[in-house]
């Protein structure tokens, strides 16, 4: 198939996920609604086919062949209210209100060693629309949040093959990765050396931008039952960087703010993962922990993202053809304030990835022995960071961006096994 076509067949897929919220970083906290209903978790437990993307070595619970299919729903709140020295600065609320974020997943056992698998998954993104605020006047400080819409969305394509033997299972994961991103706001010219008479509102934007990027998952997994030791599962996972550009994107926006130095490449960090689990019974018990490497990237190191630690707990309960799950996830701040105040602005304006906790909810019913529907539902409370515009041109003494980050979620899934 080629590129163009392959665009155009993505781009579609996207058309009702118009911007996507995640806990750690741009990062979706889980990708599937089992694993969303068990705070990530994923490492070590297995969620049958949707484990190709978490933990590819953990498909091999397969028993012939399974397809799951389904989509994240999301309810974000986000409000900044930038302050510039003058009373009655208004807050506003972001209008990217609702969102959906597909997920397929497809698993199948060749044989009692190989296993292989399919899927295409929305794995993170992140945006804010206040196209519809008002006030655009530098000179009150009112500055409307700059009429601000940014929107990154990243969908991965990848084939988990595992191997087995007795208790050890192995997993690579070749990954194609699409995203776009655009940015778009007004501002004002502060005069010389732009050549607009100072006061002039003009926008800035390049229009969408599109790139493909490829990288790979490294899984491992070991059932120490054949040790004696039934139901323990401990896991570890790598994922590589993909480096993604987008033209005319990021480079035009910083360079507004003063950023000349900052490329259009925004690169998706590498990370690694260690897991547990272990199922007595009915009852099933998670750990993971995952390190994200946000500023060893290009692009998202650039605008002082730091390393992020996400912790996630989660357990399950299973009695004949339902099953109940609670969880919870937490990630580090990745999003800090910076010595450079246009770095605050365009974090917390453009991408408020500040949430930090989540708290999670989910179950599973089936109507048959093949056919079964999984819920997951992510509570997030609000987060929220004030920052230090002063020294951006135009900004007073004292001046401050501050968001707050909400989120509610509903991940509904089918399940087919033959």
């Amino acid at each position: 198939m080629k590129v163009k076509t392959l665009t155009k067949l993505v781009t579609l897929s996207f058309i009702t996920a118009t911007t996507l919220h995640a806990t750690n970083g741009d990062h979706l906290i889980g990708v599937g609604a089992k694993a969303r209903g068990m705070g990530g978790t994923g490492i070590a437990i297995s969620h049958g086919a949707e484990s190709g993307l978490a933990n590819g070595a953990l498909i091999t619970s397969t028993k012939g062949t399974e397809i799951s299919f389904g989509g994240t729903l999301f309810a974000p709140t986000i409000k900044t209210q930038i302050k510039n020295g003058a009373p009655g600065n208004p807050e506003y609320t972001s209008d990217a209100k609702l969102n959906m974020i597909p997920e397929v997943s497809i698993s199948t056992k060749i044989n009692d060693n190989f296993y292989i698998g399919i899927g295409m998954w929305g794995t993170a993104g992140m945006g804010v629309d206040y196209s519809k605020a008002t006030g655009q006047n530098f000179a009150t400080g009112k500055l409307a949040n700059f009429s601000m819409v940014t929107n990154l969305q990243l969908m991965q394509f990848g084939m988990p093959i595992a191997y087995k033997t007795e208790g050890l299972s192995l997993a690579v994961t070749p990954i194609l990765q699409y995203g776009n991103l655009d940015i778009n706001f007004k501002t004002a010219s502060q005069g010389a050396p732009n050549p607009l008479p100072r006061g002039t509102v003009y926008t800035v934007g390049a229009g969408l931008a599109q790139d493909f990027g490829f990288g790979y998952n490294l899984g491992i997994a070991y059932d120490f039952s054949a040790n004696g030791v039934a139901g323990l599962t401990v896991g570890a996972t790598y994922k590589s960087s993909i480096k993604m550009k987008y033209n005319g994107q990021v480079s035009n926006a910083a360079s507004q703010f003063g950023l000349t130095t900052i490329t259009d490449t925004l690169e998706q960090p590498s990370e690694y993962g260690v897991g547990v689990a272990y199922e007595m019974g009915q009852h099933s018990f998670a750990v993971d922990y995952k390190k994200i490497n946000w500023s060893k990237t290009k692009g998202y190191g650039d605008f002082g993202w730091k390393d992020q630690n996400v912790y996630a707990i989660g357990y399950q309960f299973a009695q004949d053809n339902w099953a109940l799950r609670t969880g919870f996830n937490s990630g580090s701040a990745t999003v800090v304030e910076q010595t450079n105040p246009a770095l605050n602005m365009l974090n917390l304006l453009g991408f408020p990835a500040n949430a930090k906790q989540h708290y999670t909810f989910g179950g599973t019913y089936g109507f048959s022995s093949q056919f079964s529907v999984d819920l997951g539902f992510v509570y997030s409370p609000k987060a929220t960071d004030t920052f230090s515009t002063f020294g951006i041109p135009g900004f007073a003494a004292g001046s401050t961006v501050s968001t707050s980050h909400q989120e509610n979620s509903l991940s509904f899934q089918l399940n087919y096994t033959f």
